[in-house]
């Protein structure tokens, strides 16, 4: 009798057992995580963390929220279902053959299949973030790349082992492709070990439950999550139809225009469809998504985990596993090829992380029109910024961050500071940096002010500064450095990002958002602010001895501590106080004087846009609150 007839001859899963199935498979995904950190050579997945790991089932089924992963689609569509053996190994990063589980060219993705016996039970996948794959600029994300060939090595879905037979060609095809070879080729070895070290646990799960009773707890894990969103989540939520966009400021090409992404949500009693029609056409620069692919599955399970946020308690939140079972209760519609979502084959996508970061920001507030402002603010979490200089092959660097930003002000607390949407994302250490590049890092704090004012003030973002000790060049790839992150309810907008260098001669050069090869002299200050999240509420009902405290900490100017939050304070030695008559007088003029809180707030630079167009709200939209205007008027605005 085989081990799969014998194991499987077990009666069904009772609830303990399937709780030991699922917390299983969770801890086998941070084991995962765990080698590839231990293994990995290069800074931005051993250190920085941009990587992600998953485990499926045999139907390509996510069985874990853990962390948004790509797909396994694309081993279905490219082999037959006899191609698929025990020792293969498929390796991918090609963004248009992907399923629209690869964004950008960079993540390069490697999936095992699990098999007990000669039964497949699942897949074992990590793909991370790599440091170089080519392309015009070393880090392979090049700001005015207009096609995906400029970005680097595109590997459409194919075997780098076959049978357990490595694929040596392929590994040193792609490693020729980098300026730092010896990082990429160690960074798939670890990717591909840690997804063995998956599929073993897997296997072992198997040998214990039998296979019949392990895909059972599959669908079990997966309904829960479905049935979960249905009975706590949707009924938190207006049934109604509510539109929303936001933007992306600049594709790196045409210069600083508003790139809208628009979202309409069709709520009914248990299901949620969401509708990018109205979204702008495909960009020139690398600011495009393609993720219409497999029913947008991809997106689907990436926004999914936004609806968490309407669970009773925080506590409830964190229990909520978004897994495929979002798949159950929210459905993506696209508008036909050519837009920001559908871009044409071939059509550069490096920076895509702007419209994949607007897509939460938009259906939270779509939630937010919903739910009367029970939802968080906005926030921007991920930009990378870097210097890079000497001769590759000789000595060659390349120091490259990606930088979290202030989350988002929410109705039950602040917004966490430095917040990075990358799982356990992180800056690098700054002993790290000065050991291993010719920087010193001499700063490295909270941006004051940045957190968007509110009763419950969104997070801080970085002030980071860097000293340049050899002449080299810098890069930056971020949005929101002219549109701020919004608040959300009556709270006030967060901070925006920004670039600057300080020359030895003196002089200071602010850089845009988006930059390549600017050089940098030897002895020169990068400095660096990420954004702020937005606030949640009205700040005049923030508790004055919290707005001290910030005070106190450096955090808040005294200078917003009385223009935002109407709070007035005095200081005695270093120690600040709240002066409450004053305070009370003053909140009551501000009351008297602002007339009514929008419930978004969306900063100085979209209100400028929207005033100096005289924009006319079309029928329908005519709630300025919505947020809503003409995205061909906005962008002839720009230019």
């Amino acid at each position: 009798m085989s081990p799969v007839t014998a194991k499987d001859a077990r009666p069904p899963l009772g609830p303990i057992e399937l709780e030991v199935i699922t917390g299983t498979i969770r801890t086998a995904e941070l084991e995962i995580e765990a080698a590839v950190e231990r293994t990995a050579r290069s800074p931005m997945i051993r250190d920085q963390h941009d990587y992600r790991v998953a485990l499926f089932d045999a139907k390509g089924r996510k069985l874990t929220g853990r962390s948004y992963a790509a797909l396994v689609e694309p081993v279905f569509e490219y082999f037959e279902e006899g191609d698929i053996h025990p020792g293969d190994i498929f390796f991918w990063n090609d963004p248009y053959n992907s399923a629209g589980g690869i964004g950008h060219i960079p993540d390069l993705c490697t999936t095992i299949p699990i098999f007990y016996g000669d039964r497949l039970i699942g897949f074992s996948q990590v793909f991370g973030h790599h440091d170089d794959v080519g392309g015009s600029v070393p880090g392979s994300l090049p700001t005015n790349a207009t096609d995906m060939w400029t970005e680097g090595l595109v590997v459409p879905p194919i075997k780098i082992y076959e049978r357990g037979r490595i694929n040596e060609a392929v590994f040193k095809i792609v490693s020729r492709n980098s300026r730092l070879s010896e990082h990429l080729r160690g960074d798939l070895d670890a990717e591909i070990g840690a997804a063995r070290l998956g599929g073993q646990r897997i296997v072992a799960l198997a040998e214990r439950y039998g296979v019949d009773a392990l895909e059972a707890a599959y669908d079990a894990i997966i309904d829960n999550c479905a049935e979960t969103i249905r009975r706590e989540l949707l009924p938190m939520i207006r049934d109604g139809v509510y539109s929303w966009e936001d933007y992306i400021e600049d594709d790196g090409v045409e210069g600083p225009q508003m790139h809208t992404l628009r979202l309409t949500m069709t709520k009914t009693a248990d299901k949620i469809v969401l509708d990018f029609t109205g979204t702008s056409k495909e960009a020139k620069g690398p600011i495009n998504w393609p993720i219409d692919y497999a029913d947008g599955k991809f997106a689907r399970k990436w926004m999914g985990p936004v609806l968490r946020s309407l669970a009773a308690t925080p506590e409830r939140a964190a229990e909520i596993d978004m897994n495929e079972g979002v798949l159950d209760v929210i459905e993506l519609k696209f508008p036909p090829k050519g837009t920001l979502v559908t871009p044409s084959f071939g059509k550069a996508t490096g920076l895509r992380f702007f419209p994949l970061l607007r897509s939460l920001g938009i259906f939270a507030a779509l939630l937010a029109k919903a739910t009367d402002g029970r939802m968080p603010a906005d926030h921007e979490t991920i930009r990378i910024w870097g210097l890079h200089g000497g001769r590759i092959g000789h000595d060659f660097f390349l120091f490259r961050e990606v930088l979290g930003g202030g989350g988002p002000g929410r109705p039950w607390a602040d917004g966490s500071d430095v917040v990075h949407v990358v799982p356990n994302s992180r800056n690098l250490p700054a002993e790290f940096s000065e050991t291993r590049y010719p920087v010193i890092v001499e700063r490295l704090g909270l941006a004051t002010d940045s957190g968007g004012a509110g009763c419950r003030r969104g997070g801080f973002g970085y002030d980071k500064r860097v000293r340049a000790l050899e002449d080299c060049e810098a890069l930056s790839n971020a949005d929101r450095a002219l549109i701020n992150t919004y608040g959300v309810n009556g709270g006030k907008y967060g901070g925006t990002y920004s670039l600057s260098i300080d020359n030895p001669d003196g002089t200071e050069r602010k850089l845009a958002g988006m930059e390549d090869r600017v050089p940098v002299a030897a002895g020169s200050t990068i400095r660096i602010r990420t954004t702020g999240g937005g606030g949640w509420g009205d700040p005049l009902a923030r508790e004055p001895g919290m707005v001290c405290y910030d005070v106190q900490c450096g955090l808040v100017s005294e200078q917003a501590a009385r223009d935002d939050y109407g709070v007035v304070l005095g200081r005695e030695g270093r120690r600040y106080t709240v002066d409450q008559a004053e305070t009370a007088s003053l909140r009551a003029r501000i009351r008297a004087e602002r007339g009514p809180l929008p419930m978004f707030s969306r900063g100085p630079y979209f209100e400028r846009v929207k005033h100096d167009n005289a924009i006319a709200w079309p029928e329908g939209y005519d709630d300025p609150d919505d947020g809503w205007f003409a995205a061909d008027a906005v962008q002839e605005a720009a230019e």
